[in-house]
């Protein structure tokens, strides 16, 4: 099983963007194998879900609020063309294996270190 790897961003609180992504991913059915946070600006989850259910998937991270990376989109939107034109009869439950990694913009700085040193020109 290839894992497909997505990657997303907001700007919105931390706490309630987590919770809203969570929710989508649980709604549309998947599983989440694993959770890790090695950056305070940054959560990655790994996940499971059926391909019967991406596109539900692709449309609960959009309303929760998630942006994704122009990679993710083309990503999720192969997954919904295969999921449309599969031969279902001979994989009725096809699992794929997500790697879902959300930045929280609103916890960096907005100061760009280019700025830092324009008082010597």
């Amino acid at each position: 099983m290839a894992r497909v790897e997505l990657q997303g961003y907001t700007y919105e609180d931390r706490g309630q963007a987590l919770r809203a992504a969570i929710a989508a991913l649980e709604q549309a059915g998947s599983w989440i194998l694993e959770r890790n946070s090695s950056r305070p600006d940054c959560v990655r989850l790994r996940l499971e879900i059926q391909l019967r259910s991406v596109m539900e998937l692709y449309a609960g991270l959009l309303a929760a609020g998630l942006e994704l990376t122009r990679g993710s989109h083309l990503a999720l939107t192969e997954l919904c063309s295969i999921r449309a034109f599969r031969n279902r009869a001979a994989e009725p439950r096809r699992v794929l294996e997500l790697a879902l990694e959300i930045s929280f913009l609103d916890e960096l700085s907005l100061v760009s270190p280019l700025l830092t040193d324009s008082g010597s020109a």
